[in-house]
């Protein structure tokens, strides 16, 4: 990473907070995908959230990547989403799902390559930084970056795997944001109060109460301490004018913010 560990741990940083504060799910990858080049070495980035195949899912690119792919046939875009060689390396069993560059994993093959003649032709970039998620399955579930000149440094690579954690927790944002705007009643709900209104993170946390999860688990699923947990709990309580969580989650289902549910354990 440029600017050195201070700079880069402040970026980092800023990302983390902006990602928790986005409210919008489809908003959160794009918003890491144009700052994680850059906090690795990079300059260009496609992610990818299901499966890798050559054909199936949807990839999303980072503004300078976006610029190169304007226009791609669609052998171009196979050969991209192919993922070689990460796809066969991270489908092996027992792999780690550790960040690796292409030539380290395909040595001399990776130049010789298809997908790294398409990777120069399409992106002026000759080598790629794979960041899986770690706790996927699927071959190829994150992100690939690419750079133009020599391959990736080790302490770029470091720097992936430092950058890992704040991935996995921008994709379990991403899909619990999903899965309240999926259940949460239509625009009728009354509105909350200016100042009542959630915050993206107390959304988090009320949906994992509802999932009847401790506090102490809620820290573990999310990454942060028991008594951020506890904090973020007597926010809304505070908002909902609750006392508990049977009550908070009642009364949160009430005004449309969760579908109905059995009673919270």
């Amino acid at each position: 990473m440029t600017g050195g560990p201070a700079g880069a741990y402040e970026r980092m940083l800023a990302v983390a907070v902006a990602a928790l504060h986005e409210r919008d799910p489809e908003r959160l990858w794009p918003l890491v995908a144009a700052s994680l080049p850059e906090l690795c070495g990079g300059e260009a980035l496609i992610y990818k959230l299901g499966e890798w195949t050559d054909r199936t899912g949807a990839m999303g690119l980072s503004p300078a990547a976006a610029a190169h792919l304007g226009r791609i046939d669609d052998d171009a875009m196979a050969v991209l989403r192919r993922g070689y060689p990460f796809a066969d390396h991270y489908a092996t069993a027992g792999a780690a799902r550790r960040p690796g560059t292409a030539h380290r994993m395909a040595g001399r093959g990776w130049a010789r390559s298809r997908t790294a003649g398409t990777v120069s032709r399409l992106l002026d970039a000759d080598h790629v930084l794979a960041i899986p998620l770690p706790g996927t399955a699927t071959p190829v579930t994150g992100c690939l970056v690419y750079r133009a000149g020599a391959d990736f440094t080790d302490d770029q690579v470091r720097a992936a795997e430092q950058l890992q954690p704040l991935l996995a927790g921008v994709e379990q944002q991403r899909q619990l944001l999903e899965r309240w705007r999926a259940t949460t009643a239509p625009p009728e709900v009354p509105e909350l109060p200016s100042d009542s209104r959630l915050t993206p993170r107390q959304v988090t946390v009320l949906l994992l109460l509802a999932d009847a999860l401790t506090a102490s688990a809620i820290a573990h699923r999310l990454g942060i301490s028991v008594r951020t947990v506890h904090k973020h709990v007597e926010g809304l309580y505070r908002k909902l004018g609750t006392r508990d969580r049977v009550s908070t989650v009642l009364r949160a289902q009430e005004i449309g913010l969760l579908p109905g549910r059995g009673a919270v354990k």
